[in-house]
């Protein structure tokens, strides 16, 4: 579908990457990982058009359509959020407008609606001013707009760091049975992990391209390191070796044609690269403080409303001295809201008491904006460091992204996301005994996030956490507090017990217009309604009809499943062995045999008709 072939980039003396080549095929999804500058963001950059290579070649097929969402966009438009979304269906089909007798239309509608539920939108959302929201939602509707498009090639870079934990659930469920390709940069690793089959890693200038999950991958690179280190040991004691007997014989007539060899070996030797040592394990321990009370924080019918609008009411919850919990729930419903509270930021109804002897650690965006930004990296934790932990500082600075020169900028060049990583390193140094962390991973690389887990997991204090990284709290909280519907409740285990419990629905369809074309929404078997409960069959006349067509419903879901898996299978083994063929096809002895180059022709073809039959059969079963 993408052919990349000796693709090079230039920023400085040092290319970026050199030699690449790689093919993106239909329903690769493709996690693309990397060191933070390695060129993740310049190679979908590249992909998407918006930047051209210094050298090499990317063909992308005329009716190839290729979207892309980057981490950072401009958005300016006035439209409300439905008509804002469905501008995507006016510049594809060309239509001015969409009338009640237009089938094709309610369709659209229908699609767009339960996209923007799917990624957290109210119905009373739809008919707002874009203006009215704040960036991150924002950046959903760009990603509903792309979605809608159907695009070939799907170019997503960080699209988790707007989105809450339904939200990403309902994305990954989308992107895996949407079938189409996809290449994105994301440091979620759980999000990677449940969407992607395909891994390629930027390292060293080159790639590297693994046809397996990112767990699998890191597997995979652990031991290729230790091979390249195995190697370049084995080089280098080869090249002492051959400096030793150079110096030794240089002057010796009966060994020159020897060292002349030697020298010449030398000059041709190309030296083993070897990956970036990963430091993750890189331990840090938050700072030792007082011992707090017994409940550092208890909430009795704590309310928060703005006008008329209640954020939430009736929250009643404690936590207990080193307690470790978790606040989840969709964007909006107030979970930065109750923080805000707890740290005496706004007022609020209700009681709400900080224990005896408590001493707070607070993280949250507008940290970074405190930052004396005349200071450089280096000497902003060198003045909040003390102790022995000075002398690690060139190693914590590595472990959160500012190794070697990135230590001595000043903090007024950063980023938005570099700020965040300094003021998250700050915090570690402080004396604290209650942490409260308001989505500390949105800048995080892996390798970052998880010296951070280790150092919260091994706090001896209380920590609060609001996050939607999943893979960030399983282990690291033991209490989770769902915010839904303007409540809190309390959830005891894991943030996967929690979901175990509480299963995210697949979005529906918002209601449909009513008028002529309007259909009603159905609701499949054991579905849950807006209360948790079963929804119920109609009674009357038609209950035993809405039961046979739901149970036909369910019947015909269930065979065009198993027609997916078969054509999938189908395509799989015909891919291996194309691939097979293509091996045999690059021997001077199959260069030269025409029986292969027939028989590559007709797997082609079968390939070409696999693809459509489990296109079609994904698309009936989309419609089901």
């Amino acid at each position: 579908m993408i052919s990349v072939e000796n693709l090079k980039v230039e920023f400085g003396v040092e290319p970026l990457f050199e030699g690449v080549s790689y093919v993106i095929n239909p329903r690769d999804r493709i996690a693309l990982v990397g060191k933070n500058g390695a060129g993740k963001t310049t190679m979908l950059r590249i992909l998407a058009g918006l930047q051209p290579p210094t050298d090499g070649i990317v063909s992308i097929p005329k009716d190839t359509r290729v979207c892309y969402l980057p981490q950072v966009m401009k958005l300016s438009d006035t439209r409300s959020v439905r008509e804002e979304t469905m501008s995507v269906f006016k510049r594809k089909s060309g239509e001015a407008e969409m009338t009640d007798d237009d089938g094709e239309a309610y369709r659209q509608l229908a699609e767009m609606e339960r996209t923007l539920k799917g990624l957290g939108f109210r119905a009373d959302d739809l008919d707002r001013p874009t203006s009215e929201f704040s960036g991150g939602w924002r950046m959903r509707i760009e990603l509903a707009k792309l979605l809608l498009q159907h695009p070939d090639v799907l170019l997503l870079d960080e699209p988790t760091n707007h989105l809450d934990i339904d939200s990403i659930q309902w994305l990954e469920g989308f992107l895996a049975r949407n079938g189409k390709a996809v290449m994105l940069v994301s440091h979620d690793r759980a999000f990677i992990n449940n969407v992607t089959n395909r891994t390629i890693e930027i390292s060293c200038g080159t790639i590297y391209d693994y046809r397996v999950k990112y767990d699998e991958f890191v597997r995979l690179r652990r031991e290729r390191r230790e091979q390249q280190l195995r190697a370049y040991e084995n080089q280098q004691r080869e090249i002492a070796e051959t400096r030793e007997f150079i110096e030794r014989f240089r002057y010796k007539p009966t060994k020159a044609v020897q060292v002349q060899s030697r020298i010449k070996w030398l000059e041709k030797v190309v030296p083993i690269k070897v990956d970036e040592e990963d430091r993750s394990q890189l331990r840090l321990k938050f700072q030792p403080a007082q011992r707090s009370g017994n409940y550092p924080v208890i909430c009795d019918d704590v309310r928060k409303a703005y006008g008329d609008h209640v954020v939430f009411s009736g929250v009643n919850l404690t936590i207990k001295r080193g307690e470790k919990v978790a606040f989840v729930g969709r964007n909006g419903e107030g979970k930065t809201t109750l923080v805000k509270c707890i740290m005496g930021e706004i007022p609020f109804d209700g009681k709400l008491t900080i224990g005896h002897n408590v001493t707070i650690g607070y993280f949250a965006q507008n940290q970074a904006q405190l930052l004396d930004e005349e200071l450089t990296v280096f000497d902003t934790i060198d003045r909040a460091a003390v102790g022995d932990i000075r002398l690690k500082i060139r190693d914590i600075l590595g472990a959160f992204m500012f190794g070697g020169e990135a230590s001595d900028k000043k903090v007024k060049v950063l980023s938005g996301g570099e700020r965040s990583r300094l003021a998250m390193i700050k915090l570690l140094l402080e004396s604290v005994n209650l942490l409260i962390l308001d989505e500390p991973t949105n800048h995080l690389d892996m390798r970052s996030k998880d010296v951070l887990k280790e150092a919260i997991r091994d706090f001896g204090g209380t920590v609060i956490v609001v996050s939607h990284d999943r893979e960030f709290l399983d282990g690291l909280v033991s209490k989770v507090y769902e915010f839904a519907d303007g409540h809190v409740r309390e959830h005891l285990g894991g943030i996967y017990d929690y979901l175990r419990k509480a299963p995210i629905q697949q979005a529906s369809p918002l209601p449909f217009p009513k008028g002529k074309g309007a259909q009603q929404e159905r609701v499949p078997i054991n579905e849950k309604n807006a209360t948790g409960q079963a929804a119920p069959f109609p009674s009357g006349e038609g209950r035993g009809e809405a039961y046979e067509a739901r149970k036909e419903q369910l019947k015909q879901r269930k065979k065009l499943e198993r027609a997916v898996e078969e054509a999938e299978k189908k395509v799989t083994k015909l891919e291996a062995e194309l691939k097979e063929l293509e091996g045999w096809m690059a021997t001077p002895s199959g260069a030269a045999n025409t029986a292969l180059y027939e028989s590559y022709a007709q797997l082609k073809e079968q390939l070409s008709a696999a693809e459509t039959a489990w296109e079609e059969a994904m698309m009936k079963l989309e419609e089901i």
